[in-house]
């Protein structure tokens, strides 16, 4: 099942976006610059690999719902994401409210 709900903040709308798979749940909080995901994005690919897309993202680990990926500090970010004040340890929610 795909479940997405905006989520307003006074900056603006984010989507959240809910994918339950098989034995796993994928999360995320996405903006029209950047996005927060659970612990299945790959931020060292990201920022090796994909580098020169420059993507603005960060990462939670340990989460099970949207309400927890925005409360949760993000535990590693990309390289663009740090470039425009989002940092490791910041809260999701105060990473999508800079990503708006």
């Amino acid at each position: 099942m795909v479940e997405v709900v905006p989520i307003h903040f006074p900056e603006g709308t984010a989507i959240a976006v809910t994918v339950r798979l098989p034995k796993t749940t994928l999360l995320a909080v996405t903006t029209d610059h950047g996005y927060i995901m659970c612990g299945a994005l790959d931020v060292g690919l990201l920022n090796e690999r994909l580098a020169a897309r420059e993507i603005l993202a960060g990462r939670a680990v340990g989460v099970k719902t949207i309400q927890e990926l925005l409360d949760a500090p993000l535990e590693s970010v990309t390289t663009t994401a740090e470039q425009k004040g989002i940092t490791a340890g910041m809260t999701g929610r105060d990473a999508v409210v800079k990503m708006l």
